[in-house]
């Protein structure tokens, strides 16, 4: 087979890493991303693609273990946000050379939110690294990306799934992978990689106090500031994602559950990617029994 597709990807933090799993089996059954339109995650993963570095990137994230996450992870003492992100985009400079938007291999776009003008921002020129960072800024976590005089954060806060601002051309199908379905998660054996993780529980456990002592805490409140934050902006991009879908009906829909990931298991890229690749084999699986006589 041989198709063209017009490739949306969903924010979502690290279950963006799913994207590189279903951009794999697309390719592998033979589809042609001619454009791809991203969020946040979805708009690095789509950004390395056009750049046609991924298979490089893919191999670096699935050398990192959460030793190397937390050597990555540059806290800051401001209080917009207690992740700077400068040493990880550092390292990505380092696999994916500095370029810009008109320059890459397919047409490209990146959203992300002018949090002072409270409205989205397309991002289809200009510097690839600027639209990256400004689109994964994640509220309160990672320090807005300033350019000018504007402040941007994670476009997954105006639009999580930028169906309406990818490019199409004649013949194309549109596709999209969207890692915050509500589908229930088919939970998996538990791999070797899993049980290492394990092994780096305590390091684990102290991202997450730390993210607490940069956040203060009702001591009251068993959820937990950050974590009701977390909850609230996921609930709200989910919401936003079933509005988008329902107006915006995709050829091909390839879900990732909200639930089979949190969003910071930024150490799991192994796990995820492969979620990435099954859940695209099924979509692709379902469109076949669908069609048979």
């Amino acid at each position: 087979m041989h198709q063209n597709i017009a490739l949306v990807l969903s924010s979502g933090g690290a279950r963006g890493y799913a994207h590189i799993g279903a951009i794999k089996v697309l390719e592998k059954h033979g589809y042609h991303i001619t454009s791809v339109a991203g969020t946040s995650m979805g708009a690095m993963i789509g950004g390395v693609f056009a750049t046609g570095r991924l298979a490089e990137f893919e191999s670096w994230l699935v050398s990192l273990d959460i030793k190397e996450v937390l050597r990555l992870t540059d806290f800051s003492i401001s209080s917009k946000g207690f992740v700077k992100g400068k040493k990880i985009f550092e390292r990505i400079k380092e696999i994916m050379p500095e370029c810009f938007i008109e320059d890459l291999l397919i047409p490209y776009c990146a959203i992300a939110t002018d949090i002072l003008q409270g409205r989205e921002t397309v991002f289809n020129k200009g510097s690839l690294y600027d639209a990256i960072r400004a689109s994964v800024s994640i509220p309160t976590v990672f320090l807005p990306q300033q350019i000018g005089d504007h402040f941007y954060v994670d476009g997954g806060i105006t639009n999580p799934i930028p169906v309406n601002r990818v490019k199409r051309n004649k013949g194309d199908i549109l596709v999209v992978v969207d890692v915050n379905s509500p589908r229930p998660f088919q939970h998996r054996e538990v791999s070797a990689e899993t049980n290492n993780h394990e092994k780096h529980r305590d390091q684990i456990d102290m991202i997450h106090r730390k993210m607490n002592n940069f956040l203060p805490e009702n001591k009251g409140n068993e959820i937990g500031i950050f974590n009701l934050m977390n909850r609230s902006i996921t609930t709200m991009t989910r919401k936003i994602s079933e509005l988008t879908l329902e107006k915006h009906k995709p050829d091909l829909l390839i879900s990732i559950s909200v639930e089979s990931f949190n969003a910071y298991d930024f150490y799991k890229a192994k796990e995820i990617i492969k979620e990435g690749e099954i859940a695209t084999e099924d979509a692709l699986n379902e469109i076949v029994v669908n069609n048979l006589p």
